[in-house]
C-alpha cells in the first residue's frame, strides 16, 4: 500500500499504450462486423449467378416457359377476337336489319336460304310456292327437322309504310316466310341489299351454310343440301358457277360497270365469281362480311361485289356446275343419266325466261320429287 510512486514517465508510456490499444480494438470492430449485423443492416440481393447457373444448366425449362408464354398470347389474341366479333355482332343486330338476336343465341340451323326478291315479284313468289318451296306447316317441320331455313328477302320502300309495305306485310301474315332488311329496295341497290342480307342472316340463324337465289330460279332443295353437305367440313367455301365475263365499260349496257377502270384496260374480264342466280357461302366467310360489312365496296354488280369482298382471303373457290343447269332438256336430260341438277335457269334471261309461267312444268319435268329433302342425312 505504500509503495514506491511510479515516475512520470512510466505513467505517460502506460497511457499511450492504453490509448492506442483501444484505438486499435475499436478499428478492427468497425472493419470486422458480424455477419448477423450485415444482414441487419443491408437488404438481401438476389444469387444472380446461382440463378444463371440453374437457367443456363436446364434448357429444356427454358422452352418449355417459351412455349407456355406463346400459347397464353395465342389464347388472349383469340379471345380478344372473339370478344370483336361479339361487338360487332352485337352492333350489327342493333342496326344491321330488323333481328335483334347475336350469332351468340342465334338458333342452330344447317342452312339458311334467302330468296331475293322484289315488290313487284308477288306472282314469281307464288309460282316457287306452288313448285320447289314446301309451304305452312312443312316449311316449319323442315326448320325443326332437318334445319333448312328458307326466307324471301326483302326491304322496304322509300315510303316506309305505304301501299308496297302493307301488301308484304299481309302476304307475310299469310305465309309467314319473310325476312324483313332494313334497305330500301332498288335494281341498282342489290350490292348494299347482299350485303346486308348477310350481315343480318348470320345475327339470327348459327348455320354451316348460307345462301343467295333469285326468285326466278328452279331449285331443287334435296340436292342443294347433298351438296352443300359434302364441304360440310371445311372453313372457308364459296360454292357456285364460277365465271369471269367481260367488264363493260359501255355507257347504257344492262351491266355498265361504272367503274370499269379499275379492272385494267377495256376489253379486260373480272376476277373469277360465282354468278349470281345462287351461291353459298360457309358459316366463317359470312360472318366476315357481318363484320366488315361497313367497309365492303359495291360494285355494279352484287355477284362481282361478293367475288371482290372474298378475293383476298383464304378461300376455297368451288365451281358446282350443277347449280347452273339449263331448262329442259338440258335439266330433263341430267336428270334421266342421274344427275339431278342443283338449280336450273336460262342464261339468256339470267333466270328463267317467263318463269310465271313455265315455273310449274319445270318443276315436273327437272324437280327430285317432293319428299326428297325429307330423305336427305345431315
Amino acid at each position: 500500500m505504500r509503495g514506491k510512486a511510479g515516475s512520470g514517465k512510466t505513467i505517460l508510456f502506460v497511457c499511450i499504450a492504453c490509448f492506442l490499444a483501444g484505438i486499435l480494438f475499436s478499428g478492427q470492430m468497425w472493419t470486422r462486423p458480424s455477419n448477423n449485423h450485415e444482414n441487419t443492416l443491408l437488404p438481401p440481393r438476389p444469387d444472380c449467378d446461382h440463378k444463371r447457373k440453374l437457367i443456363e444448366g436446364r434448357p429444356g425449362d427454358v422452352m418449355e416457359e417459351v412455349v407456355k408464354t406463346h400459347q397464353a398470347i395465342k389464347s388472349l389474341d383469340k379471345a380478344v377476337s372473339t370478344l370483336e366479333m361479339e361487338l360487332t355482332a352485337g352492333r350489327t343486330s342493333q342496326t344491321g336489319g330488323r333481328q335483334q338476336s347475336s350469332n351468340h343465341s342465334a338458333q342452330k340451323a344447317f342452312v339458311v336460304i334467302g330468296i331475293n326478291t322484289a315488290f313487284s315479284s308477288k306472282r314469281r313468289r307464288d309460282s316457287i310456292r306452288q313448285t320447289w318451296l314446301p309451304k305452312g306447316n312443312q316449311l316449319k317441320e323442315l326448320e325443326k327437322e332437318k334445319g333448312i331455313i328458307v326466307r324471301f328477302v326483302i326491304g322496304h320502300s322509300t315510303t316506309p309504310g305505304g301501299i308496297l309495305d302493307k301488301a308484304i306485310d299481309a302476304e307475310e301474315a299469310e305465309h309467314k316466310d319473310f325476312l324483313r332488311l332494313d334497305h330500301v329496295e332498288g335494281y341498282h341497290e342489290l350490292s348494299t341489299k347482299t350485303r346486308l342480307y348477310f350481315s343480318t342472316i348470320i345475327s339470327t340463324w348459327d348455320a354451316d351454310f348460307y345462301v343467295k337465289v333469285d326468285d326466278d330460279i328452279h331449285l331443287n332443295l334435296g340436292m342443294l343440301v347433298s351438296t352443300l353437305a359434302k364441304y360440310r367440313s371445311r372453313p372457308r367455301v364459296y360454292i357456285g358457277c364460277m365465271k369471269s365475263g367481260p367488264v363493260l365499260y359501255q355507257k347504257g349496257a344492262k351491266y355498265h360497270e361504272a367503274e370499269h377502270w379499275k379492272f385494267g384496260e377495256e376489253g379486260n374480264k373480272y376476277f373469277r365469281h360465282a354468278t349470281g342466280q345462287v351461291y353459298a357461302i360457309s358459316k366463317d366467310l359470312a360472318t366476315y362480311i357481318s363484320i366488315n360489312w361497313p367497309i365492303l365496296h359495291r360494285y355494279a354488280n352484287e355477284d362481282v361485289s361478293l367475288g371482290s369482298w372474298l378475293l383476298g382471303l383464304e378461300v376455297e373457290h368451288v365451281d358446282e356446275r350443277s347449280m347452273c343447269c339449263g331448262t329442259p332438256p338440258d335439266c330433263d336430260w341430267k336428270a334421266r343419266t342421274g344427275n339431278v341438277c342443283v338449280a336450273s335457269f336460262d342464261w339468256s334471261c339470267s333466270g328463267i325466261c317467263k318463269s310465271v309461267e313455265r315455273m310449274r312444268d319445270i318443276h315436273k319435268t327437272c324437280g327430285e320429287g317432293d319428299g326428297a329433302v325429307w330423305n336427305v342425312d345431315l
